[in-house]
């Protein structure tokens, strides 16, 4: 390993820290702890801890960078950097160190350890922002730069437009939303369009739209050197609303065909495929993981895509981001008045006052108490209360005469 000594003097209200950093090529290095985005005096005397990764050099901000830059520059590194884009041998490497450091950077708690303790004390036991007893953390990344990919571009693929759907290369977790629902949100910095290699498009592909009228380069074609892909293999998959209100992570062991180094020969495999449900999904999204089918010399490996199909629900249906649910009230509460308690989706229970007559099919909306909408998950869809009306199977005659007396 060849490591890269370098002296570093900061002036800072007429006061000259010393900081010795040493580098190496993997974006490693001794650091002092120390608060993000400050230097002092004191800041100097301490001790070099453990060697580790800068997460702030591999996304190329400032330690005081805030969440919105921190996600800014994840969105242009990453898809610059993206293998299905980037042909250059070390942009695997590249792609994974960025998602790493994203991972860390965005979560204010692991931000935190690794501000004052560096990587090594984030991977080897921080303590805490608690500082308290059994306060230490431990951080082991998951080692799947497509899954942060695909998870922060909110399932959405962009590289679909140039490869069609569900051809990103490798293990990744591509995602392909079935009619469209999630548009990409790219923040285009003029001479960084990250898309610039593949030329200029006149209309929108995807939710993006590329002014003037360059040349088009044409889509991967599903076959090389004579071989043709296998149709993909689709899966139903079904969730739970309580798991789409949350959003979960489901694991699917598969067991596939893989050639050995001979090219001729192929083996069984097991592999567990994370499947990455984010908050709001709606049924029918479906999420695609591109070549993971059985390889034979003849064939390029399926795709694997699961389609989201909504659990039964014992209280609730579903209506989009609403959620629809039945309240039963006798013939007396329809027409004197009755407070009705309304169960939520996250086990919560609103009385719900009705001072007004109900009548068979009056519905009811309680704002903000359904599913997340899919583009904005900190907003939800309603909770829509439907009322039935039980009827008497008989009534009492003197009760009939009084009926008759004040309802006519």
């Amino acid at each position: 390993m060849v490591l890269l000594g370098l002296y570093i003097n900061v002036v800072e209200k007429g006061v000259k820290p010393s900081i010795t950093c040493l580098l190496n090529t993997q974006n490693k290095c001794w650091v002092k702890p120390r608060k993000r985005g400050c230097l002092s005096q004191k800041s100097t005397d301490r001790e070099l801890i453990a060697m580790g990764k800068d997460y702030y050099r591999m996304l190329g901000v400032p330690s005081g960078s805030n969440e919105d830059e921190i996600k800014k520059a994840y969105r242009k590194m990453a898809l610059k950097f993206h293998p299905d884009k980037n042909k250059d041998p070390n942009a695997e490497d590249k792609f994974k160190e960025i998602a790493e450091a994203y991972e860390v950077l965005s979560d204010p708690k692991k931000r935190s350890i690794y501000d004052q303790y560096g990587e090594e004390g984030l991977k080897a036991g921080g303590v805490g922002s608690s500082g308290g007893p059994g306060s230490t953390y431990h951080y082991t990344f998951h080692g799947d730069p497509h899954a942060t990919f695909a998870s922060f571009f909110g399932g959405s693929n962009p590289f679909d437009m140039f490869f069609g759907p569900g051809r990103s290369r490798g293990t990744t977790n591509g995602f392909d939303h079935v009619g469209g629902e999630q548009d990409m949100d790219l923040d285009m910095d003029g001479d960084e369009d990250p898309f610039s290699a593949f030329g200029r498009f006149g209309n929108g592909v995807n939710g993006f739209h590329h002014g003037g009228g360059g040349r088009r380069h044409p889509a991967e074609p599903l076959h090389r050197r004579g071989k043709l892909q296998d149709a993909p293999v689709v899966h139903e998959l079904r969730v739970s609303l309580e798991e789409i209100f949350h959003g979960c992570t489901k694991r699917m062991k598969i067991t596939r065909r893989r050639l050995n180094p001979d090219g001729r020969t192929a083996r069984s495999e097991d592999k567990i495929l994370h499947i990455v449900i984010k908050r709001g999904w709606k049924e029918g999204t479906k999420i695609t993981f591109p070549k993971e089918g059985d390889e034979t010399p003849e064939n390029i490996p399926a795709d694997i895509a699961f389609v989201l199909k909504d659990k039964p629900h014992p209280h609730f249906k579903r209506d989009g981001s609403n959620i629809i649910y039945s309240a039963t009230i006798c013939l007396k509460e329809a027409l004197c008045g009755c407070t009705v308690n309304i169960p939520t989706i996250d086990n919560r229970v609103i009385p719900l006052p009705c001072t007004d007559i109900i009548k068979p099919g009056t519905v009811k909306r309680l704002r903000g108490e359904g599913l997340p909408f899919p583009k904005s998950p900190t907003q939800r869809g309603d909770l829509i209360v439907e009322f039935k009306v039980r009827f008497p199977d008989r009534i009492p005659p003197q009760s009939r005469e009084i009926l008759k007396q004040h309802l006519s």
